[in-house]
């Protein structure tokens, strides 16, 4: 199959090389000269694992192309999927870019197949693809619905991991205007071994919506209880959290083994989410409710968790620290999660602020996070270019991401480094690790311990 995508971000690009990978001849559109021209010479505009390598492959094939006509690439292409950005615009998702690009391929239908699929796989709230998508198109092509197809793909990508996502999914959701736009998303598809679940156009939206929100739910709740952990002596949210997953309806038993479901992965305690997907989705999900005037009491309190659990790991540390007056703080990990470059939403951004603001100095060291990219974001000279720099002098140091980088470091070299030997680990990713006795670590989730005399007595 011929397929035109439209953007070439995390979802755009992942997809594009992933299908071309597959056998299908796959053209991207990017109006950007310069990512246009680092995509042409095999290199992502972003970091996502495999993903150079496998785009370096499918160029070499000529199974990949990209290019910045949408005539060109539509030529007598059979599916056009839009994966731009929806970014947040106050309450609401920015549309401009869907917009413009539903435009574009309106005026390219006549240089595509005599009947041409248009797929979105930007997530967007029910209703936008049958109620904004589908008109422009028609209006700018001149063509009714029927002579086209209207389709909506939602992806289900994870960064960091969205090169595995793609090709093991576990569902593909197919939204259909009608059965026949639906069997060429389903043709698209034919190589991956998975449910097919097809359905109309706005079920398809709210699916996408619910599975993102439903992640922030298990993490604002998993930060609650560390929160409440923290507040309760002798309580440790790891232990909390070992006795739920024991129930068997959240890790049941397969021929005398215990298994434990990925979806474990997001009741852990952190530091709050953040990202390009949970806390645009679940808001836009909030806004949606207020448009259909139905409450979405849920939701609200799952941001507002969210928004807090960077005070309470500040007040963790500013505990630990005795005040923050005069001292300097080492927050390692600045994207929003390990294993991407990605500086959306960051809760670590949001908690050096906030470091800031009470007097502290901070520095900040993150593997896959330049210099340039944080001066891009008005947070001048505290991003150091090794962990080293980042942590000498320093009076504390604060996890931020569970990156390897962090789990396996030198911890004799870096402790003895600091000024004062604090780790609080906002992650828990050294838990297990063996530190010197010297260094004063602090997990998440741990409320201050119990005497034993108290123990005896209870």
């Amino acid at each position: 199959m011929i397929v035109t995508i439209i953007g070439t971000g995390y979802v755009g690009l992942v997809t594009g090389v992933c299908l071309a990978s597959t056998g299908h001849v796959v053209r991207c559109v990017e109006v950007s000269r310069e990512r246009l021209a680092m995509i042409l010479g095999g290199k992502a505009p972003f970091f996502e694992p495999e993903l150079d390598g496998a785009l370096r492959r499918v160029l070499a094939s000529g199974c990949f192309s990209a290019t910045a006509d949408a005539a060109e690439a539509m030529f007598k292409s059979e599916l056009t999927l839009i994966a731009v950005g929806t970014p947040p615009d106050g309450e609401n998702a920015d549309l401009s870019y869907l917009k413009t690009a539903a435009s574009q391929v309106g005026e390219a239908l006549r240089h595509a197949a005599p009947y041409h699929v248009i797929g979105v796989k930007s997530t967007v709230l029910p209703g936008t693809t049958r109620g904004i998508v589908g008109p422009i198109v028609e209006q700018t092509s001149g063509l009714r619905l029927g002579d086209f197809g209207l389709a909506m793909n939602p992806e289900f990508l994870r960064e960091g991991s969205a090169m595995s996502d793609f090709m093991n999914p576990d569902r593909i959701v197919i939204g259909q205007a009608d059965a026949a736009s639906g069997n060429v998303i389903e043709a698209l598809y034919a190589p991956f071994q998975c449910e097919k679940f097809r359905v109309g156009l706005e079920e398809a939206e709210l699916i996408k919506y619910a599975s993102n929100s439903l992640l922030g739910v298990l993490i604002s709740f998993s930060n609650e209880l560390a929160a409440l952990s923290e507040a309760t002596p002798g309580a440790d949210l790891e232990s909390v959290m070992r006795g739920l997953y024991l129930d068997r309806r959240l890790s049941p038993r397969l021929e005398g083994e215990r298994i434990e479901p990925e979806i474990l992965g997001y009741l852990r305690g952190g530091i709050g989410f953040g990202g390009s997907c949970l806390p645009k989705d679940v808001n836009a999900l909030r806004t949606y409710g207020k448009q259909t005037g139905v409450p979405t009491p849920v939701l609200d309190a799952v941001m507002t968790t969210n928004v807090n659990r960077a005070a309470q790991i500040v007040a963790l540390a500013e505990s630990a620290l005795g005040g923050f007056a005069g001292k300097t703080v080492a927050v390692l990990g600045v994207a929003f999660k390990a294993g991407t470059d990605d500086l959306r939403s960051s809760p670590s951004l949001a908690i050096i602020r906030r470091i800031a603001d009470a007097g502290a100095r901070v520095r900040a060291f993150d593997p896959l996070i330049s210099g340039r990219v944080v001066l891009g974001i008005g947070m001048e000279g505290i991003c150091c270019d090794t962990i080293e720099r980042a942590v000498t002098g320093a009076d504390a140091v604060l996890i931020a991401t569970a990156d390897s980088a962090f789990r396996f470091a030198n911890w004799f070299t870096l402790g003895s480094l600091m000024r004062s030997p604090i780790v609080l680990d906002g992650r828990n990713v050294l838990r297990e690790a063996q530190l010197p006795n010297w260094i004063e670590y602090r997990p998440i989730g741990k409320g201050e311990p119990v005497a034993e005399a108290a123990l005896v007595e209870n």
